[in-house]
């Protein structure tokens, strides 16, 4: 009995930890206004709930309960530290955050994790630098799963989050929302690094499961707090580009957790209530001046949620759309998914010369899509070697289970 009372406390914590522990982390560094002090904190109090809570029962409020016992581990912390070292510096430090207030709980628009994405987006640090601290900080995501996003190596990662640290230190970088003078100029760096986390979240870089439902409605969170600050029209074409993607979730895969492609979809079960609110922003965005990227991308998802079916999209609209972003945002992505829709528009072989050209000059080589798509296009033309080979080639690029069963399926589909 008691094994499995110890055992069903552990699942409670393990749950509190995942839906609350970013939270709780970004609270403490308001509180004790160090990152790594704030970890250790952070890992101090789900040691204390371990061994308190199978005791005492879980408290009404886990994460008020957290912060105080973290705020608590790092003040006794600093007081040994003082006694010990005999350092003025800790021991007023240690007094000052005793008498700080804190107030986990409060729902406004300074909330604690926006505040700790603008200072993980500051510009005094670099732009990889600054969404690598933001994925690892603000989600929780590992060092390996940002390596994936980013495909670069662990360890440059890690080094990136490490000198971020030591820069928002060393530099005295304020953990505070920029006031609103300055919010326009920081605004793109920090809508970049959210839409970053929601891709995690739609599609997870790695594992059993296709989406992290978690990270996705967390970037959804952060975006409205966004809107709410600062309703630009990028902001909130953000938004409603990841509402209409999220409005997908549950026809994304089938009850076995597998893949199901968006022309393959059941739309039924799409979210109409998500819709319409994506819908809504992408209307009130669009004419209030030339559209930026976020805005071009969610009008694109619009006309996909506004299809009846997949045989009804509109394929011209949306290469016009894509027309536009290749302007606002020229990259080997943006033109790699032009080249689908062109293939849907004027047949595959179109799209297959365009995949062909972005694959000739070097870009997106290692990019699992780019060899998936051209294999599907392969496929289509019944250029069976061809699209052998670059399924092959996706297959060995991916690392997610469900894109790994479904690439298994096409090129056992091929040898019938």
């Amino acid at each position: 009995m008691n094994g499995d009372l110890s055992r069903s406390m552990r699942e409670i914590v393990d749950g509190v930890y995942r839906s609350e522990s970013r939270r709780v982390f970004a609270t403490l560094i308001r509180v004790l206004g160090d990152f790594d002090t704030a970890e250790e904190a952070l890992h101090d109090a789900f040691r204390a709930a371990l061994e308190q809570w199978p005791r005492e029962g879980v408290p009404a409020n886990p994460r008020a309960w957290l912060v105080s016992a973290g705020r608590f581990k790092a003040i006794d912390g600093l007081r040994r530290r003082a006694r010990f070292e005999k350092l003025d510096d800790f021991a007023e430090h240690a007094e000052s955050i005793a008498d700080e207030s804190v107030a986990p709980d409060a729902d406004d628009i300074e909330d604690d994790r926006l505040r700790l994405v603008f200072t993980c987006c500051h510009p005094a640090l670099s732009p990889d630098a600054q969404v690598a601290l933001t994925l690892r900080e603000v989600c929780g995501l590992t060092t390996e799963e940002i390596a994936h996003a980013f495909l670069t190596a662990a360890p440059t990662v890690a080094q990136r989050i490490v000198r971020a640290k030591s820069k928002i230190r060393e530099a005295g970088i304020p953990y505070r929302v920029p006031s609103p003078e300055e919010l326009p100029q920081r605004l793109d760096s920090v809508l970049r690094v959210v839409y970053l986390v929601f891709n995690e979240g739609y599609s997870a870089s790695s594992g059993e499961s296709l989406t992290r439902h978690d990270v996705s409605g967390e970037a959804i969170r952060l975006a409205r707090l966004l809107v709410e600050l600062l309703p630009e029209p990028e902001a909130m074409g953000l938004l409603a580009l990841m509402l209409l993607h999220e409005s997908r979730r549950a026809a994304r895969t089938s009850a076995s957790g597998d893949l199901i492609l968006l022309d393959a979809q059941d739309r039924s079960r799409w979210d109409r209530g998500q819709i319409a609110e994506g819908i809504a922003l992408v209307e009130r965005a669009l004419p209030r001046r030339a559209p930026g990227p976020y805005c071009l991308q969610a009008a694109i998802a619009a006309v996909h949620a506004e299809a009846p079916s997949a045989e009804a999209t509109d394929w011209e609209e949306i290469v016009g759309l894509y027309d536009l972003l290749v302007l606002a945002e020229p990259s080997p992505v943006v033109e790699l998914n032009r080249a689908v829709a062109v293939a849907m528009r004027d047949g595959p072989l179109a799209g297959l010369a365009l995949v062909d050209a972005i694959l000739a000059r070097g870009a997106l080589s290692d990019y699992r899509l780019a060899h998936a798509a051209r294999a599907d296009l392969c496929r289509r033309l019944a250029r069976t070697a061809d699209a052998r080979l670059s399924y092959e080639r996706a297959l060995a690029l991916t690392r997610q289970e469900p894109e790994r069963r479904f690439l298994e399926r096409r090129l056992a589909e091929l040898k019938k």
